[in-house]
C-alpha cells in the first residue's frame, strides 16, 4: 500500500479528531498535578489540522509536514504547542523534500524523523512521565513491525497506548507534576495519553479512507 498526500491527510484528521473528542479527558487528567489545560491545547492544535489539512494543495509530504508543525508551535498552551509542533514537523524529516508518496518504509521513517527531532528538544526517556513514555515505543514497534503501511501504524499506536498506561506508574520527572513526586504515581501522563491518541488517530484515519 502506498500512501499519497491524501491519505496522510486523513491521518491527520484522524489524529485531530481523535484529540478533540477526548479533550475534556486530557485537562481531567493534567488538573491532577497541572494546570489542566492540556485538552483545550490540545483542541486548539486539533482545530488547526482541521483547517490546513483541505489547504494542503501541491506541496510535498515533508513541506505540509513542516509548515503545519510550524504553525502548531504558536499555539498558546504551554509547552504542548512547541511538543507538539517538533513532532508534526518531526513526521516529515527524514521524507525526500519532493516525496508526495510513501510506503511502509515511508512510514517508519516518519516516525522516527520524530524521534530525531523531539530528541534536539528534550531529553526524556521511557519512565520520566512525559509524552515520550508513547512516542518512544511507537517508533520502536514501528521500526520493527513486518507488514505493510496498515501494520506499522497498528503496532505503533499499540505501543504508544502501552507507554500511556505505563507511564501511571512513573513519578513525574518534568514540568508541574515533577514537584508532587511520589502522589503523581497511579496517575498517567496526559502528554503521553494525547500521544497516544495522535498515533491512534493516525492508524484510524487511513481506515477513513480505506
Amino acid at each position: 500500500m502506498i500512501l499519497d498526500c491524501r491519505a496522510v491527510g486523513s491521518m491527520l484528521l484522524g489524529a485531530a479528531r481523535l484529540l478533540a473528542e477526548n479533550a475534556d479527558r486530557l485537562s481531567e487528567i493534567d488538573s491532577r498535578f497541572g494546570d489542566g489545560d492540556h485538552g483545550i491545547t490540545m483542541n486548539k492544535i486539533s482545530r488547526l489540522i482541521a483547517e490546513q489539512v483541505p489547504l494542503w494543495g501541491d506541496r510535498s509530504l515533508q513541506a505540509f509536514l513542516d509548515d503545519l508543525g510550524m504553525a502548531a508551535m504558536e499555539v498558546k498552551g504551554g509547552s504542548a504547542g512547541p511538543l507538539y509542533g517538533t513532532l508534526i514537523s518531526g513526521l516529515g524529516a527524514l521524507l525526500e523534500a519532493d516525496e508526495k508518496e510513501v510506503d511502509a518504509d515511508g512510514v517508519r521513517r516518519m516516525f522516527a524523523g520524530v524521534l530525531q527531532e523531539l530528541g534536539d528538544i528534550t531529553q526524556a526517556q521511557v519512565g520520566d512521565k512525559t509524552m515520550m513514555d508513547a512516542l518512544i515505543p511507537a517508533v520502536e514497534a514501528a521500526r520493527a513491525a513486518k507488514g505493510d503501511v496498515k501494520e506499522v501504524l497498528e503496532a505503533a499506536a499499540q505501543a504508544a497506548e502501552a507507554g500511556a498506561k505505563a507511564s501511571e506508574g512513573f513519578v513525574a520527572k518534568y514540568g508541574r507534576a515533577r514537584s508532587y513526586h511520589e502522589q503523581t504515581i497511579g496517575t498517567p501522563d496526559a502528554g503521553a495519553v494525547s500521544a497516544a491518541l495522535f498515533v491512534r488517530g493516525l492508524a484510524e484515519g487511513l481506515e477513513d479512507i480505506a
